[in-house]
């Protein structure tokens, strides 16, 4: 304990203002993502903006995918310009992003909002990660990334949670307004309390233009992409970060259009009423589904250490391995059903994959890459989740949309039927289109859900995403045995 205490009064000044910026940028970035699948295609009539889960997976995976690829460019400037005035300029880019994105409500101008916002989360990704690590020590480092890790988690979890309140209290547009209110912070602490950490200088490299600086970071990617066990390894783990995309892309519109969330919320007020009422709406019984989805945060809040202490001993690769498997049982169950205790049990099984899998990816990465060129190969880490991201908005998109997506079968079923409903539009909306169907039918919205439910069996989805998982876990386990030697093998791969 003394140790840690002492370690803990190790960190300068800069190290916790930087992990401070990072808890409110978390906040304001995952206070949108986690319910952005839900506001882009809920109903006109509750604020939301009712676009099809096409443009949905569209918007979402294109611009997020960009967002992950930016930073090789972004680092380098931030490098070249300065760490404070970096941030100032992505604080202001991100403010006015999250504004604007609430303002416009034409899918165009909200994805370009929303482009906006990528890139000036680009630009302060790596000058925080560089931050982190000009303020700790071999020393150190491990706790401190240990705390930056954990402050990510912390920021990523209060974000939604105040979102799901925020909202049921006053509506979609105070989310936009809690975002942009938690980056002003970050611009009074930048403004005041951040130091520019020490530079790294080296004499002997030449002074280069922005362009020569972008085009050098470029060439040094492709030179490590030239290490072809480096990149099978990334188009592998682009299997992964497409099935953990999905918690966030399509698990929200699936739990909001399927899920009996009533019968949790029931269940939990059982037990403890104030527990019901933190989690859900009294008025209305339900259980937001970015509620739901924040145990996989809160999870690993609580568990990763213990977890990471049951696969410290085991290599990355295999760890790795564990937690697709663990991963691709946990998505299964979580679009298996209309059962929210199933939903509930198959986020915490993806939360124990994530924890037991994500952090080795980053460690793999840094062992397989040659001595002194850690750094060039770490820069090639964020490939995957770019594209990643890119193939998720394509299965949230129009692959959800085709197989499960309610608003899409329930069109499809009054063609069928031949009933003549009015398009949904700005001045009929989803809602009044659900109900005018089941008034046509004969039904209540209830009875109609079901009907639709064992009718086109929307769940049958989680084939393709527990498949993906599991391909992904078979490639990186032929992998092993074909692409890496036995002297990498001794290494602990």
């Amino acid at each position: 304990m003394g140790n840690l205490k002492k370690v803990i009064k190790s960190y300068p000044k800069t190290f916790w203002v930087a992990n401070f910026m990072e808890l409110f940028e978390r906040w304001a970035w995952y206070g949108l993502f986690a319910v952005l699948a839900l506001y882009l295609t809920e109903s006109t009539d509750e604020g939301a903006l009712g676009f099809s889960s096409t443009q949905k997976g569209m918007l979402m995976g294109t611009v997020t995918s960009i967002l992950y690829f930016l930073p090789i460019i972004t680092g380098a400037l931030a490098d070249k310009a300065g760490y404070k005035k970096t941030l100032i300029l992505a604080y202001t880019i991100l403010a006015s992003g999250y504004l604007l994105m609430g303002i416009f409500t034409q899918y165009w101008s909200v994805y370009l909002a929303f482009l906006w916002i990528a890139v000036g989360a680009a630009i302060f990704k790596p000058v925080i990660s560089a931050t982190i690590t000009k303020t700790t020590t071999a020393e150190n480092s491990s706790i401190g990334f240990g705390l930056f890790y954990m402050i990510v988690n912390i920021g990523g979890f209060l974000g939604p949670v105040f979102s799901s309140k925020l909202r049921a209290a006053f509506g979609w547009n105070i989310i936009f307004v809690m975002a942009a209110s938690a980056i002003i912070i970050n611009m009074i602490i930048v403004l005041f309390f951040y130091t520019e950490p020490g530079k790294d200088e080296n004499k002997n490299e030449p002074k280069l233009s922005i362009g020569g600086t972008i085009t050098q970071s470029l060439k040094n990617i492709w030179e490590a992409l030239k290490d072809f066990r480096l990149l099978i390894f990334l188009i592998i783990m682009t299997g992964f970060w497409t099935m953990f995309n999905q918690l966030f892309y399509t698990l929200p519109s699936f739990i909001a259009q399927w899920v009996d969330t009533p019968a949790l919320y029931s269940s939990i007020n059982d037990i403890s009423p104030w527990l019901a009422e933190a989690i859900g709406n009294k008025k209305t019984g339900n259980i937001s589904a970015e509620m739901l989805i924040q145990l996989d945060s809160l999870s690993i809040i609580l568990l990763q250490v213990l977890v990471s202490s049951f696969v410290m001993r085991l290599r990355p690769v295999n760890s790795i391995i564990s937690g697709l498997v663990i991963n691709a049982i946990g998505i299964g169950l979580a679009f298996a059903t209309q059962n929210p205790f199933f939903v509930v049990f198959g986020i915490f099984i993806f939360a124990i994959g994530e924890m037991a899998g994500s952090p080795k990816f980053t460690e793999y990465v840094g062992r397989i890459a040659p001595k002194g060129k850690e750094a060039l190969y770490m820069g090639t880490s964020f490939l995957p989740v770019a594209a990643g991201n890119f193939f998720t908005g394509f299965l949230s998109g129009p692959v959800y949309e085709n197989m499960s997506d309610k608003p899409a079968l329930i069109q499809q079923e009054v063609a069928k039927r031949g009933l003549e409903i009015p398009q949904i539009s700005e001045t009929f909306s989803q809602n009044d289109y659900f109900a005018k169907a089941a008034e046509l039918m004969g039904m209540k919205q209830i009875e109609l859900t079901e009907y639709l439910w064992n009718s086109y069996q929307p769940q049958n989805i989680w084939y393709v995403f527990t498949a993906i998982g599991a391909v992904t876990a078979i490639a990186l386990i032929l992998y092993d045995k074909l692409m890496l030697k036995d002297d990498t093998k001794k290494a602990k791969g």
